[in-house]
This record gives C-alpha cells, sequence and structure tokens, in this order.
C-alpha cells in the first residue's frame, strides 16, 4: 500500500499531534513509497533494523523512535542507523506517549487486561496529560497473586515494593518509566502501581507515602502496544508483519 496512507491513518489513528513528547512521533525517516510488509519493535537499533532489512520490511513501526527533541549530529551510532535505514529504504515510524496513552491498543491499557481488568478511567498526568489507566478487580488480590500473573503473562522477572496495601483492588498503570505517578497513585488512593522501572529515589518516595508498586521491565511493559497495533494494522489493511523481538532484560 501507499505509504502517505499508511502514514496518515497512524497519525490519525494514534492521535500523535496531542502529546507534548520529547519524541519527534510520526514519520521520521522516509523510505519506499509502497509498503507491502511491516517490522514492529520496541527500539530502533542497529540490530533492530538489520533484523528489519534481513526480513524484507518497508517499513519499521517502533514506541522508541531515533529522533528525540530534534535532529543533532548525524555522526557515530546515529550515522550508522541511519545509514542502514536509507540503505535498506525502510520507513521509519514512532509512536512513544500516544502508544502508552492510547486508549484501544496502548501499552497501559494492556497492562490492565493481562490482568483481566478493564480500564476505568485515566491515570497518570504528564505535563496535562494522562498517559496511563487504572481500573479494579472485582474481588481484592494478594500482591503476590499480581505479580506472579504479570510475570507468567509478559514472560519477565517481576519485583514488588509491599510498602502499601498488600490486598489489591484498584490498579494503575503506566508502563517504562512511570515512576512519576506514586504521589497521584497514591493521592488517588489507587492500592498498586504497575510500571517498567524503579530508581533509587523512587524507592525513596514510594516508601514514605507509602505506596505500593509492581516493577516488570521497561522493555516487556512496552511490547504490549506495538503488537496490539500491530494487528490492527494487519487486520485493517491486510498486509504483512512481524515484530523484533530484542529483550534489554531491563
Amino acid at each position: 500500500m501507499n505509504r502517505d496512507e499508511l502514514v496518515a491513518f497512524l497519525d490519525e489513528y494514534l492521535n500523535v499531534q496531542a502529546y507534548p513528547d520529547k519524541s519527534s512521533n510520526g514519520l521520521q525517516v522516509e523510505g519506499k513509497e509502497e509498503v507491502e510488509r511491516i517490522a514492529f519493535a520496541v527500539d530502533t537499533t542497529l540490530r533492530t533494523i538489520e533484523r528489519a532489512v534481513k526480513g524484507k520490511a518497508d517499513m519499521l513501526i517502533v514506541h522508541h523512535g531515533m529522533i528525540w527533541g530534534g535532529l543533532g549530529y548525524i555522526t557515530g551510532i546515529h550515522y550508522r542507523r541511519l545509514k542502514a535505514l536509507m540503505e535498506g529504504g525502510i520507513n521509519l515510524y514512532a509512536a512513544h506517549l500516544p502508544l502508552d496513552a492510547h486508549p484501544e491498543v496502548g501499552n497501559n491499557v494492556e497492562l490492565l487486561r493481562l490482568l483481566g481488568i478493564e480500564p476505568m478511567g485515566p491515570f497518570g498526568d504528564y505535563r496535562g496529560l494522562s498517559i496511563g489507566f487504572y481500573g479494579e478487580f472485582e474481588k481484592e488480590q494478594p500482591i503476590e497473586k499480581v505479580a506472579q500473573v504479570i510475570a507468567e503473562k509478559l514472560d519477565t522477572t517481576v519485583k514488588t515494593y509491599e510498602f502499601g496495601k498488600r490486598k489489591i483492588k484498584t490498579v494503575g498503570a503506566i508502563s517504562g518509566a512511570g515512576a512519576f505517578a506514586l504521589e497521584e497513585a497514591h493521592r488517588k488512593d489507587i492500592d498498586l502501581l504497575v510500571t517498567g522501572e524503579f530508581t533509587h529515589a523512587d524507592y525513596l518516595t514510594a516508601i514514605d507515602l507509602p505506596q505500593s508498586v509492581l516493577v516488570a521491565g521497561h522493555y516487556k511493559t512496552e511490547t504490549l502496544g506495538v503488537k496490539a497495533l500491530m494487528e490492527v494494522v494487519k487486520e485493517k489493511f491486510g498486509i504483512e508483519v512481524f515484530f523484533i523481538d530484542e529483550p534489554t532484560g531491563l
């Protein structure tokens, strides 16, 4: 199909212009005009690009693009990545916060659905817009059981910080680096914040609030959105798609 038609659909479906994001969301690198096969991945790395080329992709759709806060010097690894994309004729499309926040295929609605929870409302204020969601179990669940479900379904190592409640009813989900919402979670009586990564400073904030947190890995929590978007694109356009898995263990 025509690249520009596909990009127009993605821009509108993901509402990329609505988010104050340091990522340059949308088509970051222009490649072939006709798209017959699309690769999806979490990150834009040289290895991901090479696998997209090997898989004969015409477009690579990612959560983390290669342009952040504008275009800088095209040297070193930036040059090598751009060179690989251009030599392969691959279009690079990025959706960062728009893919976190999407109400149908976003990382955060998908995190809740892993737990059998349907989103009840937005959560996780970031520069005036909510990028996460919250919901609740029908019955309280032990935090250990919540952790087990996430670990099994995401095939990841889960760490829990049981500083607040250990019987969980309400859950807020923000993939990746979502600990910025710790105080909001506590203020809104959300029993458990599910996120991807946790720093020393985050630990100190959570223990002082106190707020229970489940950490499941930045990479793993952000595979969900690109995979869900991949299925939408496949069904709508009947185009060949494949997912490139490059886990970081982080």
